[in-house]
């Protein structure tokens, strides 16, 4: 199918070059927001608008692609309906419930709403353009039942973890503390091993190059993000837990 797109092929390539640069450069410098803020990255926005602006064009291109493409039939609406969702979650809800009152510098803010258009735009394109009909048969291969639960699984573990840090902070700018219980038992960031588990989970149920490399991106993305955590975890608490990892139950 993607060789009769070579323009196609040639911006998904990009796309991944571009994700092992971004990762070369976050493991050097951590990206400057939440408890990594610092000055130098461009004016403060209030935290909640910030995560609604970053996020929620995740959700109105894919749901604008999925309209106006050609008519589909139900697996690609339900691909849709299942990113539509994660995004209303992470560019509605969680702005709305969030308790941080770390402003988010401009920069960051900027760069993620660059990254959603570019990245919502690759998976439309694919879902509803290149590959806009799917058998009814998909419903039951092991590839969709396997991706599923995996997107259903990694969701709920990064909402969970949401939840839990949410309640560590029973009044807004609290101070950090060290999270217990659930999979923070086990590791520092279960929001980002739900979000790595999610997407893998999306890549696989989905069966497309385009979901593949925002996997990869994820992964690029996160794995830095989780070793700065950790990091940071141990700078500030000295009873912080031995035994717990910074992303991997058990691994790392």
């Amino acid at each position: 199918m993607l060789h009769d797109h070579p323009w196609f092929v040639s911006l998904l390539t990009l796309w991944a070059l571009a994700g092992m640069v971004a990762s070369l450069a976050l493991w050097r410098i951590p990206a400057p927001y939440g408890r990594h803020v610092r000055p130098g990255w461009g004016p403060l926005l209030p935290p909640g608008w910030a995560w609604f602006c970053m996020e929620s064009p995740g959700a109105w291109i894919l749901a604008g692609m999925m309209l106006a493409g050609r008519p589909c039939q139900l697996l690609p609406a339900l691909f849709g309906l299942l990113w539509i969702g994660h995004y209303f979650y992470r560019g509605f809800l969680y702005p709305a419930l969030l308790r941080s009152t770390k402003g988010v510098p401009l920069f960051i803010v900027l760069s993620a709403i660059g990254f959603h258009c570019a990245n919502a735009s690759l998976q439309g394109w694919e879902l509803y353009q290149i590959r806009p009909d799917r058998p009814l048969a998909w419903l039951y291969d092991p590839r969709f039942l396997v991706g599923l639960g995996l997107f259903v699984c990694g969701f709920a573990i990064a909402a969970s973890a949401d939840i839990h840090l949410r309640r560590l902070r029973s009044t807004p700018g609290q101070q950090y503390q060290i999270p217990r219980g659930g999979v923070f038992e086990y590791v520092s960031c279960p929001n980002y091993l739900g979000e790595i588990v999610e997407w893998t989970g999306w890549a696989i149920m989905t069966w497309t190059w385009s979901g593949l490399v925002f996997a990869g991106w994820v992964v690029a993305n996160l794995l830095p993000r989780a070793a700065a955590h950790h990091r940071w975890y141990r700078q500030q608490f000295a009873d912080y837990p031995a035994q717990r990892k910074a992303l991997f139950p058990g691994l790392w």
